[in-house]
């Protein structure tokens, strides 16, 4: 069975990217990270889908606390001081919610781990519809970054792999739900709160995701749904009308 490395953050897209993996025969060594976010709330949820991969595939689980970075990386909302933006992604105020070097940051502590337990690939789930807002999701970071591991690791080489560059968000959703990926143990909302803001950039992503598939989030209750879709709604008329 062919070892693989993946960055699970616990919300939609490295959720899928699990149980797509599993679905291809690979033996999934998973890796959550703590880094100092704004709240762990990622991780908990990181742990009940592992729960549940469990029961269907290869899967192993670890939590890795780099949270004494935090002071080196702490600026914008989600390391930071900074109020959450309650707009869409597509904002420049969502700028606010990038994480100084993240993905290099993690990556490159996943190839030291896939190394070690003789991975040829490390895998974390970038998507087309963060392109315009993370330059760490885009295909030339992907490129970039694989060469550098390459060159870094003559010897025992790593491929980076970002197998939904191409996909939007929504197409993601429908590639989980024929999966079978359990969304209502996935966590998304960058507020820490016992249930999702539904107005932050990423409660918004996922609600349309969701709506595009014709689908209610399973996360939410019948009540919620109809709230979110209500804020999501309003929010998208606010943001074309100004567009």
């Amino acid at each position: 069975m062919v070892k693989g490395v993946l960055l699970l953050s616990g919300g939609i897209d490295s959720s899928t990217l699990l149980f797509y993996l599993i679905e291809k025969g690979y033996e999934v060594h998973t890796l959550t990270f703590n880094y100092g976010q704004r709240h762990l709330k990622e991780i908990k949820y990181a742990k009940k889908v592992i729960e549940y991969a469990k029961k269907i595939g290869r899967v192993t689980h670890r939590v890795v606390d780099i949270s004494s970075i935090h002071d080196l990386i702490a600026t914008g909302a989600l390391t930071g001081n900074k109020a959450v933006p309650k707009t869409f992604y597509t904002e420049k105020t969502q700028m606010a919610t990038i994480v100084p070097n993240r993905n290099m940051i993690l990556l490159s502590i996943a190839v030291g781990y896939a190394i070690k337990i003789k991975a040829k690939e490390v895998f974390y789930a970038a998507h087309k519809s963060d392109y315009s807002i993370y330059p760490d999701c885009r295909k030339e970071f992907v490129k970039a970054i694989d060469s550098a591991v390459y060159l870094a690791n003559l010897w025992t080489p790593v491929e980076i792999r970002a197998p939904f560059i191409d996909m939007t968000k929504a197409e993601i959703v429908s590639l989980g739900l024929k999966l079978g990926v359990p969304y209502h143990l996935t966590w998304s909302c960058y507020e820490g709160d016992e249930r999702p803001c539904l107005s932050c950039g990423t409660c918004l992503e996922r609600t349309e995701a969701f709506l595009l598939n014709n689908t209610r989030d399973p996360l939410l209750n019948e009540e919620e749904w109809l709230k979110a879709v209500r804020i999501y709604e309003a929010m998208k008329e606010e943001y074309e009308g100004k567009n």
